[in-house]
């Protein structure tokens, strides 16, 4: 394996493996279908340039074609399986608490694809705070540079393993 698939490669659950399998089946199937069929709908209208519906449809079918692209990508990286039940060190698939500030940040390491719900903070194993996380045991310090330029250093102060 290289190095850049490595980087690339994103951690899944069985279960989060599947919802997406069955949403790129979906959209890359029948949902270019229904959008193909509202696009030629509204074809029929006549004059494209003042036609809101054609171009509501051809908007909707770039959002689902990027989409698209963004489900082969990450399928085809992903690592699949359960997540490791140590809580001692930090891992993809893992809730991690961090202290930072003075005050206590928990989130998701991984893809916002792994989480079922918008309740949790996510950050991938690729991102600033998720690399300089990623492998640390309970108790570690790690220093990484916000997107704003400025160092930041923040104490692992627990790991959970992630039940979705």
């Amino acid at each position: 394996m290289t190095e850049e698939t490595t980087a690339e490669q994103t951690w899944l659950s069985q279960e989060a493996f599947d919802r997406l399998t069955e949403e790129l089946e979906h959209l890359s199937g029948p949902g270019r279908a229904e959008i193909a069929e509202r696009i030629e709908a509204a074809r029929d209208e006549g004059d494209l340039r003042e036609n809101g519906g054609y171009h509501a449809a051809r908007e909707e079918q770039g959002k689902s074609e990027a989409r698209i692209r963004q489900l082969e990508h990450l399928l085809r990286h992903a690592k699949v399986g359960e997540a490791d039940t140590d809580t001692t060190k930090v891992a993809p698939g893992k809730i991690v608490v961090v202290k930072m500030n003075g005050k206590e940040m928990r989130f998701l390491l991984g893809s916002r694809e792994i989480a079922m719900d918008d309740s949790i903070n996510v950050f991938s194993e690729q991102s600033p705070l998720g690399a300089a996380v990623n492998g640390c045991k309970v108790g570690d310090e790690a220093t990484y540079e916000a997107p704003n330029g400025k160092e930041m250093t923040v104490k692992v102060t627990g790991v959970e393993a992630y039940t979705g």
